[in-house]
């Protein structure tokens, strides 16, 4: 069954960027899949949370233990009104309220081995040591996959047993590897050579490829999958081709993905051999036997350690020396010491329960429930712990008291417990703009609520959003309901954290934070607000919010994703770099012209070309027409190439308007053949296939690809669904009825002569062309309006996406490139970013994490982490930013942090006075000054322009050149300078005049 057809059963609306990340067979899997989860604290609702969103089939909840205030630090299907509640029972409904598909219920008995046959996957979370073993060894036995996930403080622990031959479909994320051949060898072995370099390195673990488009090699086309070996200089050894034809040109070699098999150690014997997932094994088997050791303290006192109790501490670290060893995976002993400082310090923070990590380690859980039930991706081999613990005081600094982490019997004792009351007021101060309340803005204002970010009377949280609620949105967060579906988001996002915890203060705003909103968001605003949150879809987004954080020098958090990928950054002023990204001209950068039109390679470049084909055919020649049609006198040149040229792709092989829909076929039928087979001979006459240049080389290699014309074929469908797009999109943009009747239009098409617009397909217009088409412009102009089409991806009815899907799926066999199914020409046209609920989660989790340290007291750059992820390569990196670069001019420092700063004065000070004051306090000689692209000063100007622009204040020079004067509230005129003696590199800070 087709993707798209398929995909309407699993709600494609709903899931459409989650198809994009697990594609059909691991979305079926996931909606058949029963789940067991056990533990319903914070790390367990997060894991039903993400579940639900994502899709599963059947979810049985399990935890009798009541609900108490240590809870709601982190599990926000709780409230206050739930206390002494079963925890499982009081979040049944509202777990099943995110997701009607899936059927949410709750086990009160015990875990029983008849129960756990009914499940492919249980998870135990909150949970003893020696429950977590009694279930293990039972689902080990019957094949169920089995998970362990638990949070102490600031470190959480994954286990994952999915047996000792789980199968996985489809190992990574990422398409299979394609790469175009220059040459390929008879021989044995037969030598494949690369067109590309940079492709080789790509291969280099591939096992096994097939073979496509291939010119006098045709054995190699379709056959069975051939093993690869990778040579030192870069070519593919790809087994006997003695017996082939001589191989002549092109051809593509495609990696064959296949299954693999792991195998999973139970857990009693993983205990004592953990293999871990890691690049400091050391520390992590400093961790996993400091979870040991609190399972035992915990078994023992009947209790867990009190928060920063020296004494208890001590216990564990004692407990932790006194374990069995543990042992590498060859058996023999771990010769490494126990790392006791760092037991210690996990085990006075243990007692809390923190909403980030649990949303961290949650999503983590949740993504390796995905890979067994749905067996994509590469499983947890097999131990993974997480750690946080930079987010405490650094060393020298004061550790939290005990009797400040204390319970004090209100919904932050599970965070107080780590980091005390005191800092739970200083977080409850804070005042935090929230740019952008999608799927990552959603879980990180859900995160802000728990931790009781703007709680407090004097503080809060502004979300700023103007987009609105869109049904996609609900199958990647939390706060958005069926109902809320055309709502703006920063409201309903407020509402729904304001029932999440009431003491929050939470503002919406609907404009979008960008230069034409200052007057919203300026000095005033910033200087209420102590730092800024970002998640946004777009660099150009986040650069202007990285500018406005300098210029008002706040600090920024920031989280993307896309698919399993994540990353979470924090920049301080004065201690970190700034936030760069891509530069803005790299974004949604085309391909160049020319490739695109005549020398394609990829299907992005077919799927570009297609688009440019819907806008010059439905919307710009549509425009163009009206407007010459609307102007008593052309405004544009009716001998002009692009209007010429529009003309000829409207009109086709008509020279009236179309006035039936069978017209319309005519037009459509004529552009297939223009573009498809009259087009590509018209390019081959140019450039024959055996075209030598001078210098020897053949114009047909590397990197371009030979095309080769196509025939029409009524009976295949893409040729059929291009025709059938076109003519209706004909139709629609001159007010004709349209059809979807293909058999209809098969035998309409039986009765078309199959010749087609030769003379139509030549680049150059001749004069009787040039004649014709002024004639038949003036014939069009008198008739009504054409309606332009403005290209929409979502709307499956009407014609735009099967246009460009059939377009570029024909052009790329001219090419012999491999076409784009529907799902991926969707996602490439729209440019839409695939996305999981599991990565968005893990990615708010990391920042606020990074929000402890920025809320607390001042911080070196060494506290700091940057943080990336992979969930489906089992990756998780934190690292440490780069400081801020530092600049020099003259005596002069500064980073991208500093400006200069002159106040006004009263009265305020003229342009010589403040050209003075830099040359005497900084050494600046300047020569020129600018407000924006306004220059205020030159040293080129002549000396009677100077003289009349000296004496003058600066406000009211401002006011003279650019027109404007400081807006009401404004506090400073940000200034630009070049001075005498800098360097190309030299980039002087900003000039902040003070008013």
């Amino acid at each position: 069954m087709d993707v798209l057809e398929t995909s309407k059963l699993l709600d494609e609306e709903l899931y459409s960027r989650q198809l994009y990340v697990l594609g059909l067979p691991a979305m079926q899997r996931l909606q058949g899949a029963k789940v067991l989860l056990s533990g319903l604290q914070g790390l367990g609702a997060e894991v039903a949370k993400n579940l639900v969103l994502m899709g599963v089939g059947s979810l049985t909840l399990h935890d009798p233990h009541p609900t108490c205030w240590s809870d709601l630090a982190a599990q926000f299907f709780l409230s206050e009104q739930d206390l002494g509640k079963s925890r499982a029972e009081a979040s049944q409904e509202r777990v099943a309220k995110l997701n009607g598909a899936v059927q949410v219920c709750v086990h009160t008995g015990d875990i029983t081995e008849d129960l756990l046959l009914d499940f492919q996957v249980v998870v135990l979370t909150a949970s003893d040591l020696e429950e977590q073993l009694k279930v293990g060894t039972l689902c080990h036995k019957h094949g169920v996959c089995f998970l362990v996930a638990d949070t102490r403080g600031l470190v959480g622990q994954l286990f994952c047993d999915f047996g000792e031959n789980f199968t996985v479909e489809d190992p990574t994320e990422a398409e299979p590897l394609t790469a175009a051949i220059q040459h390929i060898s008879q021989g044995s072995p037969g030598i494949l050579t690369l067109r590309e370099k940079d492709d080789t390195q790509d291969f280099h673990d591939v096992d096994l490829v097939t073979f496509s488009g291939i010119e006098g090699m045709i054995e190699l086309n379709g056959c069975a999958p051939r093993p690869i070996r990778m040579q030192e200089d870069g070519t593919l050894e790809i087994g006997d081709t003695t017996a082939f034809s001589c191989y002549l040109r092109g051809g593509l070699v495609t990696e064959v993905k296949r299954p693999k098999t792991v195998s999973h150690k139970p857990l009693d014997a993983a205990l004592l051999q953990p293999c871990v997932v890691t690049r400091e094994v050391h520390r992590a088997h400093s961790l996993h036997q400091a979870f040991r050791a609190l399972h035992t303290f915990q078994h023992l006192s009947g209790r867990p350690p009190k928060p920063w109790d020296p004494v208890d501490a001590d216990k564990v670290v004692d407990l932790a020396r006194a374990l069995k060893p543990l042992r590498r995976t060859d058996g023999m002993p771990l010769e490494e010491p126990l790392d006791e400082a760092l037991v210690r310090t996990v085990a006075l923070s243990s007692a809390g329960g923190l909403s980030p990590m649990a949303a961290l380690v949650g999503a983590v859980a949740a993504q390796e429930v995905l890979k067994a039930v749905s067996r994509k991706f590469m499983p947890l081999d097999q131990w993974l712990y997480l750690d946080a613990l930079d987010c405490l005081p650094e060393d020298g600094e004061p550790l939290p008291k005990p009797e400040d982490c204390s319970p004090r019997g209100c919904r932050y004792d599970g965070q107080i417990a780590v980091f005390g009351a005191g800092f739970q007021e200083k977080l409850s101060c804070q005042h935090y703009l929230l740019v952008g309340a999608g799927a990552i803005g959603c879980e990180l204002l859900k995160g802000f609520s728990l931790m009781g970010l703007g709680a407090a009377s004097s503080g809060g949280v502004t979300v700023a959003d103007m987009d609105h609620v869109e049904r996609s949105n609900l199958s990647r967060q939390f706060l958005f309901r069926l109902q809320d579906v055309g709502r703006p988001k920063a409201e309903v996002a407020a509402e729904a954290a304001h029932r999440l915890n009431s003491d929050v203060q939470v503002v919406p705003l609907t404009s979008p934070l960008d230069p034409t909103t200052e007057h919203i968001y300026g000095d005033d605003f910033f200087s209420r607000v102590d730092g800024v949150v970002a998640a946004l879809d777009s660099f150009q987004a986040r650069h202007y919010v990285s500018t406005r954080c300098i210029h008002y020098l706040k600090p920024l958090l920031e989280a993307g994703t896309q698919g399993t990928l994540g990353s979470a950054s924090v920049f301080i002023p004065h201690v970190t770099e700034a936030y760069e990204g891509p530069t803005l001209d790299s974004e949604d950068a085309p391909y160049p012209v020319c490739t695109v039109r005549y020398f394609p390679t990829t299907v992005e470049h077919t799927l570009q070309w297609a688009r440019d084909a819907f806008e010059g055919l439905f919307r710009l020649s549509a425009e163009t027409i009206n407007c010459h049609q609307r102007a008593p006198t052309p405004p544009v040149d009716t001998d002009g190439p692009q209007l010429l040229t529009l003309l000829q792709v409207v009109l086709g092989v008509l020279r009236q308007r179309p006035q039936t829909w069978q017209d319309c076929v005519v037009w459509a039928f004529g552009q297939w053949q223009l573009c498809f087979h009259y087009g590509i001979k018209q390019l081959l006459r140019l450039f024959p296939p055996d075209k030598v240049l001078k210098d020897g080389a053949r114009f047909w290699s590397a990197p371009k690809l030979c095309p080769q014309p196509l025939k029409f074929d009524a009976n295949q469908d893409m040729h059929l669904l291009y025709v059938l797009a076109a003519a209706n999109l004909y139709a629609q943009m001159h007010g004709l009825p349209g059809s979807q009747d293909k058999p209809a239009l098969r035998e309409m098409l039986k009765l078309l002569p199959l010749t087609g617009p030769q003379h139509l397909a030549s680049a150059e217009l001749g004069p009787e062309q040039v004649q014709e088409l002024r004639e038949a412009l003036q014939v069009w102009s008198e008739g009504p309006a054409l309606q332009p089409l403005r290209f929409e991806k979502d709307d499956d009815s009407n014609f735009h996406m099967d246009f460009v899907e059939a377009a570029a799926s024909l052009r790329a066999q001219n090419y012999g490139i491999p076409p784009a199914n529907h799902a991926q020409s969707k996602r490439i046209v729209g440019q839409i970013i695939p996305a999981i609920a599991t990565t968005t989660a893990a990615v708010a989790g990391l920042v606020g994490l990074e929000l402890y340290k920025v809320v607390g007291p001042p911080r070196p750059c060494s506290a700091f982490r940057h943080s990336y992820l992979h969930l489906a390569e089992n990756y998780v990196s934190r690292r440490i930013p780069s400081a801020p670069a530092v600049q020099t001019f003259h005596r002069l420092k500064w980073t991208c942090w500093d400006r200069l700063k002159v106040p006004a004065g009263r009265p305020e000070r003229t342009l010589k006075s403040l050209l003075d004051h830099l040359q005497e306090q900084y050494g600046l000689r300047v020569k020129m000054l600018l407000q924006g692209n306004a220059r205020l000063y030159s040293v080129k100007w002549s000396p009677e322009k100077q003289a009349q622009r000296l004496p003058l204040r600066v406000t009211e020079l401002v006011q003279q050149v650019t027109g404007q004067v400081p807006k009401p509230g404004q506090r400073v005129l940000v200034l630009e300078l070049s001075c005498e003696g800098e360097t190309d590199d030299t980039t002087f800070p900003p000039l902040h005049y003070e008013l």
